[in-house]
């Protein structure tokens, strides 16, 4: 069947009108192929509770204090001098001999100076934000004063309350696809050292905010000293250096750089030994794997270097790695990815 044109004279085929439910499925395919749809829902939440904080005024709180607070955790004298350390430690005792000024060091120095600027605005923005939403959506989770409470046993709780919701949070960015595309740049450092704690994707902190849970229900009986904070985060940067330390016993509490290697390991699963600073949590369900002899050297990184990495080219180009880093949450799976992920699962779920 055929038509004739008035304008031209000539007869074409004759092509139903599509249906409107398949012209807007084969748009969606189009935008699909070119980007990753789901990862922009991280950036719509991150961009609802920012705007709910800044409309609440951040609860009638101060931004500035806590912005201040968390400059000295992540580059305060305190962490300087830790993070200092730290780096001698790794020359002194490495797991494996890596140049003073490997590319991965430089990378993770790009990822330092990030957070310290950029990224620690938005993470503050990201938790009073949450703060505010928990408090007024969920009011009677804020326990009231309690008078018989040391303050030092609350400070205890919230602890290890908090580190046990970080590990529930890294559980869930290996195993939810549209968190590990931010996780995997983490992942991704075949160079490790203490400043590998920094190498991480800015709307990452979006999944970490269940962490300020145990804070926000124990706030009317104390809070996390600044110090203990610092502590902890260099504790945190400490088990991602490359050094060559166990804690012997200690081992079965703490997280060790020995221990936590394992979780990069390029070769084997890395959805165990997802604990920040406590093995408890691996150990409760069964994700605790013990380090050998032939775990503390392991090579780090991610099987066929699925994003960009400063160590894949003749020369390094740290600034476009880094900015295709970033973008890589949003870029389609191609089929060798979704292949590898899809195994990924399937090799979890029969562990």
């Amino acid at each position: 069947m055929s038509i004739k044109t008035e304008t031209q004279g000539c007869f074409l085929p004759y092509a139903p009108a599509r249906p409107k439910s398949s012209r807007l499925g084969d748009a969606r395919a189009i935008v699909a192929s070119r980007v990753y749809l789901p990862a922009f829902s991280i950036v719509a939440l991150a961009v609802v509770l920012v705007a709910i904080g800044w409309a609440s005024r951040w609860g009638g709180g101060d931004f500035a204090s806590p912005m201040s607070e968390l400059r000295v955790v992540l580059v305060g004298p305190l962490t300087l001098t830790i993070l200092a350390v730290f780096l001698v430690v790794e020359r002194l005792h490495p797991a494996q001999r890596r140049p003073i000024f490997a590319r991965g060091y430089r990378q993770d120095l790009l990822y330092t100076i990030l957070n310290a600027t950029i990224v620690a605005p938005l993470v503050v923005a990201l938790s009073l934000s949450f703060a505010v939403v928990a408090r007024k959506s969920l009011p009677w989770i804020v326990l009231p004063r309690v008078g018989s409470l040391p303050r030092s046993a609350v400070i205890f709780l919230i602890f290890v309350m908090m580190d046990g919701c970080n590990w529930l949070a890294h559980l869930a960015n290996h195993h939810i696809r549209m968190l590990w595309r931010f996780h995997e740049l983490h992942h991704s450092q075949e160079d490790m050292s203490v400043l590998t704690v920094f190498r991480t994707h800015p709307l990452i902190h979006v999944s970490y905010l269940i962490a300020l849970i145990p804070g926000i229900v124990l706030i009317a009986n104390g809070a996390l000293p600044t110090t203990l904070l610092v502590i902890y985060a260099g504790f945190v940067a400490f088990e991602h250096s490359n050094t060559n330390v166990g804690f012997g016993p200690l081992g079965r509490i703490f997280v060790s750089p020995n221990y936590h290697r394992i979780h990069h390991r390029l070769d084997g699963r890395q959805d165990v030994n997802l604990g920040f600073a406590l093995t408890i949590w691996d150990q409760l369900f069964h994700r605790a794997v013990f380090p050998t002899k032939e775990t503390i050297r392991a090579d780090t990184g991610l099987p066929g270097r699925p994003l960009r990495v400063e160590q894949e080219a003749e020369r390094p180009h740290h600034l476009s790695v880094l900015v295709a880093q970033l973008l890589a949450p949003f870029r389609p799976l191609n089929r060798d990815e979704a292949r590898s992920a899809l195994q990924r699962y399937s090799d979890d779920d029969h562990a």
